[in-house]
């Protein structure tokens, strides 16, 4: 049977790679961005009530009113500003899902989407699949900024996105309130968009601002944002987002939407609108995880690699060039096969697979997990 693969160029994700390897060889898996540790009990039970309560069939199309009522007044008290729950909101099975609905929604063939690389991995290729033309800007280590005189060189009359996302997966790095006013010069009196990937929101570090462009309304007003229940409840695994928008364009994200998924996991969404409805629940993630970050660059300053700076997310880029002149990918696998720790290599986040000598660790994991990582990686 001839098929014509619509994305050729693409196989395997390297997470489902390295996690693979990892549990062959019984590596510490410090790959995927997933905690090896349970979420709130509270939010357990939760979920186990509203099973309880009845609430196992379709949620509405755009998800449960008191979800989105919930996100609303959240996003209210931490950027001051409003989205209206019923027509600027909408919960998605995840925040990836949300980003391929957003794309889908708006990407015709012939418009081209600036991405900055390393870049999550779904990005370049769901462009792709919609018939986008990707123009990507290489981001350089060790701190990954952008010159935004080099960004509007990609400007052509064919622009039609920038995909951001900070804090960053896999850099850590943030967006600066330099960055933000450098983009709103470049988008004024353009009919460019805004696909904002804000999953790690929360995990800023050093007290520093996540410069959401919720904060401005110059980017709000083109921006889809998205963001993730997973990384903020510690449950990657429930697959749940949302995606805000101006009303406008959260009616294309919905026609799209609705014949995706059409609506997601209902009891989960009653557990979380109830859990989030507490603030304090939540509010300290960032210093959880940065005691995390805090502890895995301790112990890795006994070993040979060297540490890039990590201002959010919840993932560690580390140098090993003063180790090995191996390609990353392979460093990585011999990684798993002779020490006994999954790392991703940098340069699969990268169309060209630029390779800097770097790979990614994820630190959400328990103290114990990092502990006998990085004894492991002090023999490298």
């Amino acid at each position: 049977m001839n098929i014509q693969s619509k994305l050729p160029g693409v196989n395997t994700t390297i997470f489902t790679v390295m996690s693979k390897l990892a549990t062959e060889y019984n590596a510490i898996n410090l790959s995927q961005g997933f905690p090896d540790y349970a979420c709130d009990p509270k939010l357990t039970e939760l979920v186990t009530k509203a099973m309880k309560d009845g609430f196992n069939q379709y949620a509405p199309m755009p998800g449960l009113p008191a979800l989105r009522e919930t996100i609303a007044q959240k996003v209210e008290n931490l950027y001051q500003t409003k989205y209206n729950p019923d027509t600027e909101i909408t919960v998605t099975a995840g925040g990836t899902q949300a980003i391929f609905t957003a794309l889908a929604a708006i990407i015709n063939p012939g418009d081209e989407v600036i991405i900055f690389e390393p870049a999550y991995d779904c990005y370049a290729p769901t462009v792709k699949l919609f018939g986008g033309l990707v123009k990507s800007y290489a981001l350089a280590p060790p701190n990954y900024s952008i010159d935004w005189e080099m960004v509007k060189k990609l400007f052509t009359v064919n622009t039609r996105m920038i995909i951001l996302n900070s804090p960053h997966n896999p850099t850590g790095s943030i967006l600066s309130k330099d960055d933000i006013e450098a983009l709103i010069k470049l988008t004024h009196n353009t009919d460019i968009l805004i696909l904002s990937d804000e999953v790690y929101e929360h995990l800023i570090y050093d007290e520093q601002k996540h410069q959401s462009v919720m904060l401005y309304p110059e980017l709000k007003e083109r921006s889809f944002v998205v963001a993730s229940f997973g990384k903020l409840l510690h449950t990657t695994g429930w697959k749940l987002g949302y995606c805000l928008a101006p009303a406008k364009l959260t009616a294309e994200f919905r026609k799209v939407h609705q014949f995706n998924v059409f609506s997601v996991n209902s009891p989960m969404q009653h557990a979380i609108a109830n859990y989030i409805n507490q603030p304090d629940n939540y509010t300290g993630i960032a210093q959880f995880f940065q005691q995390k970050r805090d502890y895995f660059r301790s112990l890795l300053a006994e070993s040979r690699f060297k540490l890039l700076p990590c201002n959010g997310s919840y993932f560690q880029c580390a140098s090993y060039s003063n180790i090995s002149d191996e390609k990353d990918t392979d460093f990585s696998i011999r990684l798993i096969k002779e020490f006994g720790v999954a790392t991703i290599p940098v340069s699969a986040f990268y169309q060209r697979a630029t390779d800097h000598k770097i790979i990614r660790f994820c630190f959400a994991k328990e103290n114990l997990t990092l502990s006998m990582a990085a004894e492991k990686l002090k023999n490298v």
